[in-house]
């Protein structure tokens, strides 16, 4: 599912070169492509993908990142090259699990 996610983010960014930042735009759908492939090798029980079904990232058969997973996916390799497939996918476990945190409860003024 995850796979699946990083496969679609990487047809929107190649359905955008064409634009003016042709290379940018190319160059992140093939560093999405491979993180892709990267983690469609994966078993379910990768401690990653354990980590993400913890954070509660799949809701009805999909893969939801969340706000902060989705903009890092959006912009992966686009401004500048660097970062493995692996370590994609490790700051997306680290996005969910921030997102699962609870907020601090506010103290009622006195």
């Amino acid at each position: 599912m995850v796979a699946d996610y990083l496969q679609q983010c990487a047809r929107w960014r190649l359905d955008r070169a064409g634009t003016a930042d042709d290379r940018r735009d190319a160059r992140s759908a093939l560093a999405l492509l491979d993180a892709a492939a990267h983690t469609r090798a994966l078993s379910d029980s990768d401690r990653s993908i354990l980590r993400l079904h913890a954070a509660g990232c799949f809701v009805l058969g999909r893969y939801s990142p969340g706000v902060e997973g989705e903009k890092l996916v959006r912009f992966w390799h686009y401004d500048t090259p660097g970062g493995e497939p692996e370590e994609l996918l490790a700051l997306l476990v680290e996005c969910a699990e921030r997102a699962r945190l609870p907020i601090p409860a506010q103290r009622a003024p006195s």
